[in-house]
């Protein structure tokens, strides 16, 4: 399931979040609201680190990229409003 289906499913403050630290390594209790809306996170241990890259749950870089566009294009304005 892509974010697109899935975001809307997140609480406002969780998505805010996302836009806020967007590619940070995610809170446990947002991985897990991420996984039950549907979503899937990807767990990098420490022997998969690399040097610029802390252990810690992420989102794909393509679900990344489209808070980063998302956002952009909409000032943040319209992502809160999916409720």
């Amino acid at each position: 399931m892509g974010i697109e289906e899935w975001w809307g499913r997140l609480s406002a403050s969780e998505r805010q979040w996302l836009i806020d630290n967007n590619g940070d390594a995610l809170p446990d209790a947002l991985v897990a609201s991420i996984v039950e809306a549907g979503g899937v996170v990807q767990v990098v241990g420490a022997e998969d680190v690399a040097e610029d890259v802390p252990p810690g749950s992420y989102l794909a870089d393509d679900d990344v990229d489209w808070i980063e566009e998302t956002a952009n294009e909409d000032d943040g304005a319209d992502l809160d409003e999916e409720e």
